[in-house]
């Protein structure tokens, strides 16, 4: 069952009568987990990347001609780049000069430590040209961002997040091209109270120089993320922090909220599309982007249109826009190429998904040390959702549906040989939860997830008469499956000889 987000609200207006009626979207925009969301616009069309962490491929991309409703179009790296190992985080778009940069943070291969990446393209769904670290810089360089001031490009990033020592955000001017620093780095704002500070939007209006940051805990339950504002005179600072901080926190459907890029329509409003956790169940699709409009106050100060506490409905954009509904997905495999809602787990296995004859034929090779298997999945856009897929073939690789957290925590339902079992892996223990003789005829299997992570599953020889089976998990088993920078997913899961694939016939997820 499709949920529809949209929201029509009547409202009395002096000026336009009591017909006039105003139009509401509700967040999030873009359903599912993508933390520390980058915006721009490029003519008329809106382009938006984000994190993938521990997810291949890197940085999703989406599009959208009114902010509200948004399309996958693809990911700037289908590969990662050679000197890059792991942790893909806050990527940041940038226009210049007609092409398109990302600067994107990533761990380095050769030691382990996070900095920033470059890379370019003609555009924002183009082949992107890697040009490796830009910013390298002490324990750890993160979560970059661009200004253009008078002709001459700086960078910004958060420094010191390793150490013992207050966060700061740095600053350095960049080369005309874009690609090397070019001078010392200098300080912006320093965390002296502790709280925590990242995720900067730097940018100039009516002479100042504003950075728009977060704060507190990014991530997890107990997160209390929240935006702050700081401003100055001068490009260097010194910054003055606003006495109101934040100016915008967690509300009653919103656990935390920051993170987030500016972009500005035609006609010059500003919107800010950041990511939040929403309370309850919904907590479980991880942190999805949300949009909230901005605008400058008289005392030169922004603010948000709806308040300083998030809220979920907000004013549509544009008066001709109405936000469509979160659709299923369905895949009968049948495209030339897999279709970019599709992820796997890179660090844990060097995953193979080929398309044959309408097909999925799924293998992989775990990496060194990895005793788990090959897992393609989908992320959650609602917290009740149902996965249906048939296994088309038989041999002695594990062929399932998985619910994924990492390489040490998941629950699959799947075949090998002739056995069908369900199984938990916690902490890297695994447990046959249950165990019995395969059907003799065609399997189709079934993980359906109530309140975003409690999961059911059922099997059939058919694909209409379900039979679901009974089992029983911690608590602390189920949580296990959510891991501090990231949601579990659901989707499909190979064990076993890479040349003993599991096959499959389709992949429905059904939202509820």
């Amino acid at each position: 069952m499709k949920k529809l987000l949209t929201i029509l609200l009547c409202s009395a207006s002096a000026t336009f009568g009591l017909a006039q009626q105003q139009t509401y979207f509700s967040n999030p925009v873009i359903h599912g987990d993508l933390a520390d969301p980058s915006v721009m616009r490029i003519g008329e069309t809106y382009y938006a990347t984000g994190t993938s962490s521990e997810w291949a491929p890197y940085y999703p991309v989406f599009s959208s001609s009114d902010l509200v409703n948004w399309k996958p179009e693809g990911h700037v790296f289908d590969r990662k780049p050679d000197w890059t190992k792991s942790s893909f985080w806050a990527p940041e778009w940038y226009y210049h000069k007609g092409k398109v940069y990302v600067y994107y943070t990533a761990r380095k291969e050769s030691d382990n430590i996070s900095c920033i990446g470059v890379a370019v393209a003609d555009s924002p769904t183009g082949e992107f040209k890697d040009f490796g670290p830009v910013v390298e810089f002490g324990k750890e360089a993160i979560d970059a961002f661009i200004l253009e001031d008078n002709g001459q490009l700086y960078i910004s990033w958060k420094a010191y997040g390793l150490d013992q020592r207050p966060i700061e955000l740095l600053a350095c001017k960049l080369t005309d091209d874009g690609l090397r620093l070019d001078g010392e780095p200098f300080c912006l704002l320093r965390d002296d109270e502790r709280r925590g500070m990242e995720g900067q939007h730097w940018f100039k209006m009516n002479g100042y120089y504003y950075i728009i940051y977060s704060v507190n805990g990014c991530c997890g339950p107990d997160s209390d993320y929240a935006v702050a504002v700081a401003r100055s005179k001068k490009l260097a600072g010194p910054y003055e922090k606003y006495e109101g901080n934040p100016i915008l926190h967690g509300g009653k459907d919103i656990l935390s909220i920051g993170h987030g890029t500016l972009t500005t329509t035609p006609d010059g409003r500003m919107f800010y599309l950041c990511h939040a956790y929403s309370n309850g169940n919904n907590f479980y699709q991880g942190r999805q982007p949300h949009l909230q409009e901005m605008r400058m106050g008289g005392d030169n100060w922004p603010y948000f249109v709806t308040g300083e506490y998030a809220s979920m409905v907000q004013p549509m954009p544009f008066t001709d826009c109405v936000q469509k509904p979160v659709f299923d997905f369905a895949d009968d495999f049948t495209a030339t190429a897999l279709r970019p809602e599709w992820s796997w787990n890179y660090p844990y296995a060097d995953v193979k998904a080929e398309l044959k004859a309408g097909n999925l034929f799924l293998s992989g090779s775990p990496k060194q040390g990895v005793g788990t298997g090959n897992a393609l999945c989908l992320r959650p856009v609602t917290a009740d959702y149902t996965l249906e897929t048939a296994v088309v073939n038989r041999n002695e690789s594990w062929k399932g549906v998985v619910m994924y957290g990492d390489d040490k925590n998941m629950l699959t339902l799947g075949c090998e040989a002739d056995r069908l079992k369900l199984k938990a892996v916690n902490d890297g223990k695994e447990m046959v939860l249950a165990d019995m003789k395969q059907p003799a005829s065609s399997l189709y299997l079934r993980m359906s997830v109530k309140d975003g992570v409690h999961c059911s599953f059922s099997y059939s020889e058919d694909g209409r008469k379900w039979k679901e089976l009974e089992y029983s998990l911690s608590p602390e088993a189920v949580r296990s499956l959510v891991r501090w920078d990231r949601i579990s997913r659901p989707g499909l899961y190979q064990q076993g000889d890479i040349n003993k694939p599991a096959i499959y016939g389709y992949c429905r997820l059904l939202n509820e």
